[in-house]
């Protein structure tokens, strides 16, 4: 269906593909690997038309049908999200927003005089709307949104009221109804919570179409992808199978590379020593022309390219005592809506608990209340002796000085800390030669992420509550923070929704339903196996 045949592209001074080539087939579904700025969004981009190579050819089959979900999604304002869903659809969407518009006029007093107008073009565009098919198209947009978690009233309401993540949700929603030939997803696991992300891989695994996308959440992108094309070094790499394959793939050609490497380096080593012992003597003159053109004329194989590789250890935290956090007879309401009645629950050292519940269970409500940026209505809620709380929440990156640079961020927080010490802590979080002197106005959300995450790890609480550590980092910081962590001493609690991360580091789960507030002993993969779901309410 996609095919890119040599393509050559250059951003600036930095060379995104040398002479790059690929394919996406019909059904195929193909996970877009790289790391960050190797050109997964570009090569998206020149696929829709949207930039042109430099050199080489995106040819699309006729006829094909292509879907672009991206990060960016635009201004959406003055129609309900059902409608914005719905307006991908081609000549449907007109005729749906013609029926709102007259729906509008029919209960505006001051068009009264014109009502009898407005009937008869109200029936008009009623019957022209269901004749395309557009009380079964809305019918599918509602199911759409619903998988992705919409309320009936998030649904029907101004989408200008929604927040950007749910706002991406609507841009994505758009493209699953649309239901093209072929679907471009970049990183449309972001924003989701752990159900709406199940929902969207069931989805997307009953799709019939071509499938190209990337995502930071290696167990969703594991679960849908037969195929991976690989980013690195300007060149296109494909590979059959799904990720886990992928990898230990690209790890086995790595040590073969490597292998072959070190006996030809061995053998030029012995070539290069008998040309110096003897270049000196004639009686040796003939063998030593003879070995140097053989030498000339040797294919040198290339070591493999290594991949960024970031570690961060944790420096010894202070113990705390047994108790780490204590909550007792906890009430918490929102308005009309009660959130806790008589709670209680304990954290102990060295536990780990990540909070399951649907939206709005109260799981960002909990750790608010652990880490006191909320107050309970009545109950208590008291740490224990000698605990040091670091707390992560998506809102500690908005409070990052957009004058100051990453490295004047990490210099503020420790001024006691030698420059090498902060350089290498920027290091380990991504951020090396000049990225650390960029303004913190300027980063992304996932550096954003990390900068908010190297302050709070460096000077190690022996407490973590971790509200989404993993919203917008991408696979590479992942592990390296899973790997950080699982040798972390201290007690966490968490809310995640991505179950690599989940399966790594919890050894209990809170789950929060509507029918009251379980404890498992275990982590996330015992807890699986133990309800048979993933996630709260829905069924394996």
């Amino acid at each position: 269906m996609i095919r890119l045949e040599s393509l050559s592209k250059q951003n600036g001074q930095h060379l995104l593909f040398v002479e790059a080539s690929a394919a996406l087939m019909k059904g195929e579904k193909v996970g877009l690997v790289g790391p960050n700025g190797a050109g997964k969004t570009t090569l998206f981009r020149m696929i829709t038309g949207q930039e042109a190579p430099d050199e080489g050819q995106v040819s699309v089959d006729r006829g094909v049908t292509i879907g672009y979900f991206s990060q960016d999604v635009g201004e959406m304002a003055g129609r309900s999200a059902v409608l914005e869903v719905m307006d991908g659809a081609g000549p449907v969407s007109v005729a749906a927003a013609e029926l709102a518009a007259l729906e509008a006029a029919m209960s505006d007093p001051e068009q009264a005089d014109a009502m009898d107008a407005i009937l008869e073009r109200y029936g008009e565009a009623q019957h022209r709307f269901e004749e395309l098919g557009g009380y079964a198209l809305e019918g599918r947009a509602r199911e759409v949104l619903a998988g992705l978690n919409f309320t009936e009233g998030m649904m029907d309401g101004d989408v200008g009221a929604l927040s950007g993540g749910w706002k991406m949700r609507v841009a994505l929603a758009r493209i699953l109804l649309m239901r093209p030939d072929a679907m471009l997803l970049d990183e449309p696991s972001n924003h989701l919570d752990l159900e709406s992300l199940i929902w969207l891989e069931q989805f997307l695994k009953g799709y019939e179409g071509g499938l190209l996308m990337t995502s930071h959440d290696r167990e969703f992108m594991n679960r849908i992808v037969n195929k991976i094309v690989e980013i690195d070094g300007g060149a296109l790499t494909t590979y059959s199978g799904d990720y886990e394959f992928y990898e230990r793939q690209r790890a086995e050609g790595e040590k073969q590379q490597q292998a072959q490497f070190e006996r030809q380096q061995a053998m030029l080593a012995k070539e290069v020593k008998f040309i110096e012992r003897f270049k000196a003597r004639a009686s040796h003159a003939a063998q030593v022309q003879s070995r140097v053109k053989k030498l000339d004329k040797i294919e040198r194989v290339e070591p493999p390219r290594r991949r960024q590789t970031i570690q961060f250890e944790f420096r010894p935290a202070p113990r705390s005592g047994e108790d780490v956090a204590s909550l007792k007879a906890v009430h918490k309401r929102y308005g009309p809506k009660v959130i806790y009645e008589g709670f209680d629950f304990q954290v102990r050292r060295r536990e780990r608990w990540c909070v399951m519940g649907v939206n709005g269970a109260g799981k960002s409500t909990l750790l608010k209340l652990v880490a006191r940026a909320a107050e309970p209505d009545a109950g208590a809620v008291s740490l224990g002796a000698s605990v040091k709380m670091g707390y992560f929440a998506q809102h500690a990156m908005d409070l990052l000085d957009g004058d100051r640079t990453v490295f004047q961020s990490l210099e503020d927080s420790f001024p006691q800390a030698g420059r090498g010490s902060l350089m290498s802590l920027a290091g380990c979080f991504g951020f090396s030669g000049d990225d650390v002197e960029k303004k913190c106005r300027v980063l992304s959300g996932g550096e954003k992420a990390r900068l908010v995450m190297a302050r709070m790890l460096f000077d190690p609480p022996n407490f973590l509550v971790l509200d989404e550590p993993t919203n917008h980092l991408d696979l590479l910081t992942k592990e390296m923070l899973i790997g950080a962590l699982s040798q972390y001493e201290g007690a966490m609690l968490f809310v995640s929704h991505d179950r690599h991360f989940l399966a790594a580091l919890s050894n209990r789960v809170l789950e929060l339903t509507p029918e009251g507030v379980h404890q498992y002993a275990g982590g996330y993969s015992e807890y699986v196996a133990r309800t048979g779901h993933e996630a709260p309410g829905l069924h394996a």
